[in-house]
């Protein structure tokens, strides 16, 4: 005979399923449910207890229990890319540029860059801290704040990283202009023009371009949308080339939005130990994970395994991609990475860094993001329920564990470079296959950004983009 808590059990887990409770909304409180539903309290946390176990919920620390925020469809991924096995110049990023200065045209609809809408940002929270701190800090604003930056902003950075493993004091970190800069400055500190860097495939654009303006050859590593960065075919490239650093996001990947395990990010860390090939860990999407506990970065895992992890990161992706905060943690290259980003831009500004230390202080930061995971979770899902309602039959599309994009596959004759053109032409920006790779690869690819404001318009717009496809083949 079932237990009452599996019956219970059994009924929320239907109403999860239907839609009645939504990926990140909060479910009864207990004793509300109790009272409701005529059973006790205990039989009420069990059930929340079996749901729990199952992964359908989590429960968050003094505000209850909450629908773990998930994608809702369920699509066929694409495959494991399969990149030239050797070392290459970046080529055709020239698009790039025209797709960014979309994101500034409020005609568009901008599934294009990932800079997420007003609507997932905590706007007004940022807005009031940039007033204390220009009204309370009328001095220190308007001086520089050199490297490596603001005493009170490294301190609460270190806090957050040490919170989720990382063994990491306020003096080692350095604020940069954003995460990109912060690649840029870590790659400057272990490479040298005609180096090898090892990629994942498909990748970044910023990275891309960040390797093309300092002349370092790109190899892109076979990489799978559920388990990330090919281990093997990194072994067999290190065998193969003389390469210098290695640049991965292990959490919630873009485009592909992967999750590396645990167990593979130690064999990553391993890997390059080994080697002496120094990790530069791009973690900008590690604080947007749907799941109920944060994934560790690299950094924290690292401790015996012989490697040394260069930590990138920011607030872009959270908070304020205007006020471009990021930071680097550059381990033995401390004293060389603060002299490389004075002599780049003698310091990052200083209101933006009072104001975000301020935040974070204020435990805002927190609170924002336990409630835009779901809000992120949501999109996702939204976009790749929209996606496979109107694109054709065999389209294939990423189930991200977290971050805010999805890379679609579309059919083989489809040339997302001239689907980019035509989208545009009729008002929709969309991020074409190939500028996510050295080679120009994934001719039939495309990366949508998820975290738009969702209404009939953004709709309508999944609608023209499936209607551009066979104008879009050959």
């Amino acid at each position: 005979m079932d237990l009452l808590y599996d019956r219970l059990a059994a009924d929320l887990r239907e109403h999860i399923e239907q839609g009645v409770y939504g990926a990140g909304e909060r479910l009864p409180g207990v004793r509300v449910l109790s009272r409701t539903r005529g059973v006790s309290v205990a039989t009420v946390l069990a059930a929340y207890r079996r749901l729990e176990a199952d992964a359908l919920i989590e429960a968050r620390a003094r505000s209850g229990y909450y629908v773990s925020a998930r994608p809702a469809a369920r699509v066929p991924a694409p495959a494991r890319s399969a990149p030239a096995a050797q070392p290459s110049p970046v080529t055709g990023q020239e698009l790039v540029l025209s797709l960014v200065k979309a994101s500034n045209d409020p005609a568009v609809v901008q599934f294009g860059a990932a800079v997420p809408d007003p609507s997932f940002l905590p706007v007004r929270a940022v807005e009031r801290a940039l007033a204390r701190a220009a009204r309370q800090h009328r001095n220190r604003a308007a001086a520089y704040e050199f490297p490596p930056g603001l005493p009170e902003l490294r301190r609460q950075i270190a806090r957050r990283m040490s919170a989720y493993g990382c063994a990491v004091g306020a003096d080692d970190v350095v604020i940069t202009n954003g995460c990109q800069e912060a690649l840029v400055l870590a790659l400057r500190a272990v490479t040298r023009p005609g180096d090898v860097v090892a990629i994942e495939s498909p990748t970044f654009y910023g990275l891309l371009q960040a390797l093309d303006s300092l002349q370092l050859e790109a190899l892109e590593i076979p990489t799978d949308p559920v388990d990330g960065l090919s281990l093997e075919a990194l072994q067999l490239a290190l065998d193969r080339w003389p390469v210098r650093a290695c640049i991965a996001t292990p959490n919630f990947s873009n485009p592909l939005g992967y999750c590396m395990s645990e167990a593979r990010k130690r064999r990553l860390l391993t890997l390059l130990g080994a080697r002496g090939v120094p990790l530069i860990e791009d973690d900008i999407y590690g604080d947007l994970g749907f799941g109920p506990r944060r994934p560790p970065p690299c950094l924290a895992l690292s401790a015996g395994t012989g490697a040394e992890v260069l930590y990138c990161a920011s607030f872009s992706k959270t908070l304020s991609p205007g006020l471009r905060v990021g930071w680097l943690v550059p381990g033995g290259h401390q004293a060389r990475v603060e002299y490389l980003k004075y002599v780049l831009n003698m310091a990052s500004p200083t209101v933006p860094q009072l104001a975000l230390a301020d935040v974070l202080h204020s435990g805002g930061y927190e609170r924002h993001l336990r409630a835009v995971r779901g809000d992120y979770a949501r999109a996702v899902g939204r976009m790749i329920e929209a996606v496979t309602r109107h694109f054709p039959a065999g389209t294939r599309i990423t189930q991200p564990a977290g971050g805010f994009v999805i890379w679609v596959e579309l059919a083989p004759r489809v040339d997302s470079l001239k689907l980019a053109k035509l989208a545009r032409a009729e008002g929709v920006s969309i991020a074409p296959g190939p500028i996510f790779s050295a080679t120009q690869k994934y001719r039939n690819f495309m990366r949508l950004s998820c975290a738009c404001r969702w209404d009939g318009r953004v709709e309508a717009a999944v609608g023209r983009l499936a209607r551009l496809l066979d104008a879009a083949a050959g």
